[in-house]
């Protein structure tokens, strides 16, 4: 690691300032709370976005009369812009200052979450969840930032990242709960959670802009190459996962063919410079310029801790190809095959938003007594069991058979992994990266969901047909003539799909985690009544 401190003078005085700016933090317990707040607000409000359009989507369909095929857009522009931006607003984050961009980020969202409100055609709401991904990705790896900052590590960093993490499924529960009451019962309908999600994001703004640590600068160039070749390449990759089902020949459709092509050139050519500028800074005789910047992703940043760090991300990514997954099935089961309102299936998603907050709890004692592999390897082993449940599912018995202790299990299994998994990956990282290794996490994460949905999808699809032609039905082009006993096995084996997603990621968890020890810490911060500096006392000598 000391041979990365020195790879260049810009980058080890930046380095130097951002420590000495750590060590020397003016700010109260409630300060330090609100803070904790935010950031977890501000990851509320990302999952709200999209839980609470996909239980409005029939609604949705009616009322601007959306085609069938491009209503999956409503859904798809979000994740699909704020996964492939999640890497560029990272490291403007690490360079302009994170409170900056997550001020930027949250008014990018309340301006385009109003906006979607408005909306009077389908193709005008698609380009605005769009712009509305952007915020996202802005807000959600400065967070990261702002977090591994403000605490060093201490037990209240993990209670930082622990409270972050519980987000995930809080903000999904919360976006269903709100978005299938408020569509069902006010008059604006699906319109109402946009005007909601806008001011909880006004909210959110207004707290990080009050209670927030002032930004850490740097004078680095921005790699904007890499950034082309990673952004165009990530576009290309996801829209092909999320069109490749529903394209006219499906996946063999040849522009499909030819785009995940690019997009996979364009992503190892996105490597290759980055190994390349990388490289550059271990040149003496090679000054930084606007046509050699730091890398936009050092990939040494993959091999950090013997290669852990690399686990870390690929864990990330196959657990939350499972998780999401589960919740699209789950919610598709119970509107689709069961017949239930967005109210009813919204209370069937209940005990994720407590479960949530225990997980928050859980997290925050035992993070720093625990090693990393319990974690990893529970927290994969229980997203696997729930998928199993319902892939196991009976429809005639009742709801707490199946379906309660499925949604407690999956929402302990991704606060396990993604919890544990942020607060490894801030320990590590130096503090002029966190914000892009954040944004590296949740990028891969992103494109679990798509690779997750787009498998399951693809499996659901074959058995359905499948099942349908051994009664001797013959589908039509929308599938709405398939039997329920079809049904029942396509959802079956989508959540089959999603277990063995989980299940690889506990393996691998098994394998390669060995060592790792425990990555949260037994130190407290000791805080003044006032705004006075922070004093890290260790309770233990072992830490």
């Amino acid at each position: 690691m000391s041979k990365e401190l020195t790879r260049s003078p810009i980058r080890q005085d930046f380095i130097g300032l951002e420590k000495a700016k750590q060590h020397d933090v003016q700010r109260s317990l409630w300060r330090s709370v609100f803070i904790i707040a935010t950031c977890t607000a501000a990851m509320v409000v990302n999952v709200t976005n999209t839980s609470s359009a996909s239980i409005s989507l029939p609604t949705i369909e009616k009322d601007l009369n959306i085609k069938e095929e491009e209503l999956q857009w409503l859904i798809s522009a979000y994740s699909l812009s704020s996964g492939c931006f999640l890497l560029f607003f990272g490291r403007l984050a690490d360079i302009y200052g994170r409170k900056k961009a997550f001020m930027i980020g949250t008014l990018s969202q309340v301006a385009f979450s109003l906006g979607c409100g408005f909306a009077q055609s389908g193709t005008t709401l698609v380009i605005l969840r769009a712009f509305q991904g952007m915020g996202a990705a802005a807000t959600i790896p400065s967070a990261l930032g702002i977090l591994a900052h403000a605490f060093p590590p201490s037990r209240m960093r993990s209670i930082a990242f622990a409270t972050f993490a519980a987000g995930a499924p809080v903000g999904g529960a919360f976006g269903m709960i709100i978005g299938g009451v408020l569509t069902q019962i006010t008059s604006t309908h699906w319109r109402s959670p946009f005007y909601l999600v806008a001011a909880m994001s006004a909210l959110t703004g207004i707290s990080g802009m009050i209670s927030f640590d002032a930004d850490v600068t740097s004078a680095e160039a921005v790699d904007w190459i890499g950034v082309t070749l990673v952004t165009v390449g990530l576009v290309l990759i996801l829209f092909v996962l999320g069109q490749g089902e529903v394209a006219p020949q499906g996946w063999k459709t040849p522009y499909i063919i030819t785009l995940l092509i690019v997009g996979i050139i364009m992503v190892l050519l996105f490597l290759l410079w980055e190994r390349h500028l990388e490289q550059s800074l271990d040149d003496p005789s090679r000054a930084p310029s606007a046509w050699r910047p730091p890398p936009l992703m050092s990939l040494s940043l993959w091999t950090r801790a013997k290669g852990r760090m690399a686990v870390i991300l690929v864990i990330a990514f196959l657990n939350w190809s499972g998780f999401m997954s589960w919740t699209f099935w789950v919610q598709l089961y119970y509107q689709n095959y069961l017949l239930l309102t967005p109210i009813e299936t919204m209370l069937r998603f209940l005990p994720l938003f407590v479960v949530g907050c225990l997980c928050n709890v859980l997290v925050a004692m035992f993070v720093g007594k625990l090693p990393l592999i319990i974690f990893a390897v529970s927290g994969t082993l229980l997203t696997a069991s729930a998928a199993i449940l319902f892939a196991l599912i009976d429809p005639t018995v009742t709801y707490w058979a199946f379906g309660f202790p499925s949604a407690v299990l999956v929402v302990f299994g991704a606060d396990f992994v993604y919890s544990s998994g942020t607060i490894f990956i801030a320990k590590i990282a130096l503090p002029h990266e966190r914000s892009v290794a954040g944004a590296m996490f949740q990028t891969m994460a992103q494109l679990g969901i798509a690779v997750g949905l787009a498998v399951s999808t693809l499996v659901f699809n074959i058995v359905v047909k499948n099942e349908s032609a051994d009664v001797g039905v013959t589908l039509n082009s929308a599938g709405t003539n398939a039997p329920r006993s079809a049904q029942l096995k396509g959802y079956r084996s989508a959540q089959w799909t999603c277990a063995s997603f989980a299940l690889m990621a506990a393996l691998l968890a098994a394998l390669c985690l060995h060592g790792v020890g425990i990555v949260g810490d037994k130190k407290t911060l000791q805080h003044a009544t006032s705004d006075k500096t922070i004093v890290v006392r260790s309770e233990s000598e072992d830490n």
